[in-house]
């Protein structure tokens, strides 16, 4: 009991983060399923055919090819702008400032439904046919709050006493903003950044309201394969997706675990 006291808050930990990656380690596991039917819902036997043909179900590659490209666009955009965005919240004073950070917490805090059924109202209003751009546009729009959300909270933590002594050293704003400020705000663009492309490559609601038939993104492809059958190949993108993400974090953990071991 004593054992069990002292590392009480270790034991919650990982039970609650085997309860988070038990659908993930579900979901890896049954990559190797052989179903016998349409539904991959059930375990049958162990098989490698999904893993040699991740691209045997029909528009499924075309549907995860534009899902990674409406991501890294939307996430390319969205981390610039609410970069921008959130230094200019973060660092000055003007006026509507308040209302510029109520203005970017509405996406966030607006239902998903209703931001769709809106911006396809908006699309149509405009005579903009709904398709890959629509899809664009609205993606940038729901990820630039959050962009500007989580860089916004790296800046406010930032101790301004480093600027001034750069200042002191005889830089220029420009050379303090790129060689002190910008690496010391990255980890939080990083952060934002993943966040975007997360959000983006995940969204259903949003993309069904504003999709064509012919832009389908992967979630899209998913919601439409259940109806009929559940391909093993969706069980194996998924399986990569999870691995190169944590396989990110951890290459960032690390780097960040070294650069303080230096530091040191």
């Amino acid at each position: 009991m004593r054992w069990i006291r002292a590392h009480l808050v270790a034991i919650a930990g990982l039970l609650v983060l085997s309860y988070m990656l038990l659908p993930n380690i579900v979901v890896i596991v049954f990559s190797f399923n052989k179903p016998k039917g349409n539904y991959n819902y059930e375990w049958q036997r162990f098989s490698l055919d999904a893993w040699t043909n991740p691209c045997g179900t029909p528009g499924i590659c075309d549907a995860l090819g534009l899902s990674l490209r409406v991501g890294f666009i939307a996430t390319l955009v969205s981390t610039i702008l609410g970069t921008m965005v959130a230094f200019a919240i973060g660092r000055y004073r003007f006026r509507g400032r308040s209302s510029t950070n109520l203005l970017i917490f509405l996406p966030m805090a607006t239902p998903e439904v209703v931001m769709g059924s809106s911006l396809l109202t908006l699309f149509i209003a405009m005579g903009i046919a709904p398709g890959t751009v629509t899809i664009l546009i609205a993606h940038i729009l729901f990820c630039l709050s959050f962009v500007v959300v989580t860089v916004k909270a790296r800046i406010a933590s930032l101790d301004p006493r480093l600027e001034q002594a750069a200042a002191d050293l005889f830089a220029n704003p420009f050379q303090a903003f790129i060689r002190v400020t910008l690496p010391l705000v990255a980890p939080g663009i990083a952060a934002g950044a993943l966040l975007a492309f997360s959000l983006s490559f995940d969204d259903y609601i949003i993309t069904n309201f504003n999709a064509s038939p012919s832009s389908v993104t992967f979630p899209m492809f998913v919601w439409g394969a259940s109806q009929r059958g559940t391909p093993v190949q969706i069980n194996v993108i998924g399986t990569v997706m999870f691995l190169a993400a944590l396989l990110l974090v951890a290459t960032g953990q690390l780097i960040s675990n070294r650069r303080a071991k230096t530091a040191a």
